[in-house]
């Protein structure tokens, strides 16, 4: 197992600091009213998708999730731009502004969408599992969604089905202990969600999802196994949002003191800590790069999509039906 250089922890700090000042950008624009729909946030969760996937090959193993979405997508390739404008529901977005926030999807990066349907992603990710198993591809199936969606059928049956054929998945909880309002010890009988695979004899692990370095180095071993034939595995990330469930939770239900312990476990700052503290990283760089992110953001992902147009009404029906859709039929037209 390899094992983050300098070079990689820097590159991974930036990207974690772009992905939350993306996130609350889009905050600050539905607030704005130029995002509209449901809008569901990452903040606090950044070591998780950023850890997992480093250690897979973006752009070449398939990416699912559910409506906190927007990150992973960005990750697998997905051009921030075009991201921002699905937000905004304009024409250039990944999804051409038919999805928006809880819909992202970008089939050239294999990113396979983020679903509204909590549970959906199970049984997506494991027929996207077959689909490579069946073609002897060396692809993996990484579905990534939340403690509570464990709770649906579609959990159990999915992974039953992806144990009994050995199929090329890694599922992804990242436990952040909370499934809206309601903390997981008021709605699920076993806390560690791990623990829950073991009647599907499928491996398992839990671990620090705060700590990118613990992240990645339980993730290598997870896609390993799954890579290399032996079936597939459960991967739980103990995380935390730092933002309610959605724009509409006024997140009054968590109690401060436990808010306040896990700001003190901010995944960025303990990165960044961990650099400062090596040498490697000055807090003057990190405040330029902070800046220059927010100055990215602004020029080229806002600007992209306020200046982007609306979908035009005589397409209303347009990607509605799969023989309406261009790239069924040999790419955009």
């Amino acid at each position: 197992m390899s094992q983050l250089t300098t070079a990689d922890k820097k590159r991974l700090l930036r990207n974690m600091l772009y992905a939350r000042r993306f996130e609350e950008r889009c905050y600050e624009a539905y607030v704005e009213r130029k995002i509209g729909g449901f809008l569901h946030l990452y903040p606090g969760q950044e070591a998780c998708a950023h850890g997992v996937i480093e250690a897979a090959r973006p752009g070449h193993d398939y990416v699912i999730t559910g409506y906190r979405d927007h990150v992973h997508a960005i990750l697998c390739g997905a051009p921030p731009k075009e991201v921002m404008a699905e937000l905004f529901g304009k024409e250039t977005g990944s999804s051409k502004g038919r999805g928006g926030s809880m819909h992202i999807f970008d089939v050239a990066h294999r990113f396979m969408g983020g679903y509204a349907l909590v549970g959906g992603p199970f049984p997506l990710a494991v027929g996207i599992a077959k689909g490579i198993k069946l073609k002897g591809g060396d692809e993996i199936s990484m579905c990534f969604l939340g403690d509570a969606a464990n709770n649906q059928g579609s959990f159990h049956e999915s992974l039953n089905m992806a144990k009994v054929w050995e199929l090329p998945v890694l599922f992804v909880c990242e436990n952040n202990l909370y499934g809206i309002g309601t903390r997981i010890d008021r709605s699920t009988a076993v806390l560690d969600q791990y623990k829950r695979v073991c009647g599907y004899d499928m491996p398992s692990n839990q671990v620090d999802g705060q700590d990118i370095d613990i992240v990645y180095a339980a993730a290598q071993e997870a896609i390993e196994h799954v890579r290399s034939g032996k079936g597939p595995y459960f991967l739980e990330l103990m995380t935390y949002r730092y933002r309610g469930h959605s724009m509409s939770d006024s997140n009054a239900y968590r109690a401060k003191e436990e808010e306040q312990e896990w700001n003190k476990r901010d995944p960025i700052y303990i990165l960044r800590d961990r650099l400062i503290a090596a040498g490697e990283l000055t807090a003057d760089e990190y405040s330029d790069l902070d800046k220059d992110i927010l100055q990215e953001i602004e020029t080229d992902a806002i600007k992209y999509s306020e200046e982007s147009p609306e979908p035009k009404i005589e397409d209303l029906e347009k990607y509605v039906l799969a023989e309406n859709d261009p790239y069924v039929h040999g790419g955009p037209k």
